[in-house]
């Protein structure tokens, strides 16, 4: 996510940041830059010069040329443009009103519009306890009402029943009287799409809006799509008029042009990203962290909320007390690497975490990946109970049965019990200083990984 952009930022910056004063010409030459990379993005052009002329007219101000740290300034300056253009504030969906709440999800085709429907049904269903209906519209896909159906069983959501031959306007109206009917708190309205915008798809979508007065109308665009999706955005936002934006498949997006163009192309806030296929792959939108990420300052509260989120609340106290004792098995280990699998893989976690571009490059050039963990647990279960409990008993013959057994080597067993080792020594002196509370974060690359690293 927006991994180009960060890449191509961080350079710029690292110049400015390396000088001691800065003249109105270095800030002037670096927003040149700034506007380069932007319009590389794929941002809009009416987003990035407004962004550059704001940025420059600040940066090149009294505050900045006599500050201290004239570089860390100008990255300060553009850090709070960019959560300006981001929208400012987290916006989650809004259910303030008379239930059952219409929510009605526009978008093109193939932007992901049905499984985004069931993203957030689940969401609302497991995070706010509200009961849920999803209804299809789209009668011109033949799959599309059969998939709603599904994904609703494999959620637990219900799902308006199927009549043959019924209109869009007529299944909504359907829906609502189902829902108050059934007690429903909120009902998800999945219409149409098609392959591009045309008056069909507008007088069908705002013929369903008239019959229902949704109180949120969320556009559902493919964020890969760039320009396209922006364009697209300023056109729903004319003719129909919506409430937010759900930007899908985010996790893919190295650029970032469309989410950063969103909030300034429709006034509208990005309320939800999808970051994944998984139908808990649905995130809130936070501007400041973003801004964050992108200009390479990680994203820990994000990684804080999500490790407990995923981290057992048993596991964490049995944890605590092995600390306490100053004792690591390969157990621990192992439930450690599983922690980090949860939290979405080290490349996740390395994301969200600050300063780290370098390392996730080394790591690339390493060819060390998720499949690291997996072979990593693997030679774990290869070893006896005992083994795994007392790491003392490896010894030669040990080790080289525990690499057949998992299908590497012995130089891979001995790194990973180096590991171990580590992870063993910190958790001890943690025990003696009497923190128990101080457990590393679920999910942190633990000690000694750094070790696989290129020197």
């Amino acid at each position: 996510m927006f991994d180009s952009l960060s890449d191509k930022l961080g350079g710029i910056f690292d110049k400015l940041k390396g000088r001691g004063a800065l003249k109105e010409a270095d800030v002037t030459a670096a927003m040149r830059e700034v506007r380069i990379a932007l319009l590389e993005a794929d941002v809009a052009l009416s987003v990035v010069k407004d962004f550059v002329a704001k940025v420059t007219e600040r940066a090149i101000g009294h505050e900045v040329m006599k500050s201290v740290s004239p570089g860390q300034q100008v990255v300060k300056i553009v850090n709070d443009h960019l959560v300006e253009m981001l929208g400012s504030e987290t916006v989650g969906i809004s259910l303030a009103a008379v239930a059952p709440v219409p929510i009605l999800m526009v978008g093109l085709q193939g932007s992901g519009k049905t499984t985004t429907a069931a993203k957030i049904a689940k969401r609302l269903t497991e995070k706010e306890n509200k009961k849920v209906m999803m209804a299809s519209l789209d009668i011109y896909r033949p799959a599309a009402m059969e998939q709603l159906k599904i994904l609703g069983e494999q959620i637990g959501v219900a799902t308006l029943p199927i009549i043959e031959g019924q209109m869009p306007v007529d299944i909504a109206r359907r829906a609502m009287t189902a829902a108050k009917l059934q007690g429903m708190d909120v009902v998800l309205l999945d219409t149409a799409g098609r392959l591009h915008i045309d008056q069909t798809l507008m007088a069908e979508v705002i013929g369903v809006k008239g019959a229902t007065s949704p109180h949120e109308t969320l556009l559902v665009v493919d964020s890969l799509t760039g320009q396209d999706a922006v364009n697209v955005a300023q056109q729903f936002s004319d003719q129909i008029g919506i409430t937010g934006v759900v930007l899908t498949r985010m996790d893919g997006d190295g650029r970032g042009g469309a989410a950063l163009s969103m909030r300034a192309v429709t006034g509208q806030p990005i309320k939800l990203v999808g970051v994944g296929e998984k139908l808990d792959d649905l995130e809130e939108f936070h501007p400041e962290r973003v801004a964050s990420r992108i200009l390479g300052m990680g994203d820990v509260v994000s990684l804080v909320e999500k490790a407990a989120e995923t981290i057992e609340a048993e596991d964490a106290e049995k944890m605590i007390k092995k600390m306490k004792k100053g004792q690591f098995d390969f157990d621990d280990l192992r439930s450690q690497l599983r922690q980090m699998k949860k939290l979405g893989g080290m490349a996740s976690i390395l994301g969200m975490l600050p300063g780290i571009g370098k390392m996730q490059k080394q790591m690339a050039s390493a060819k060390i990946d998720d499949n690291l963990l997996k072979r990593q647990e693997a030679i774990i279960n290869s070893m006896t109970p005992k083994e795994r409990t007392f790491p003392k008993v490896l010894n030669a013959s040990r080790k080289k049965r525990i690499a057949a057994g998992s299908g590497v080597t012995v130089q891979d067993v001995n790194k990973l019990i180096k590991m171990q080792k580590q992870m063993a020594g910190m958790m001890k002196k943690m025990g003696k200083m009497g923190k128990g509370g101080g457990m590393p974060l679920p999910g942190q690359m633990p000690p000694g990984m750094e070790n696989l690293l290129p020197k």
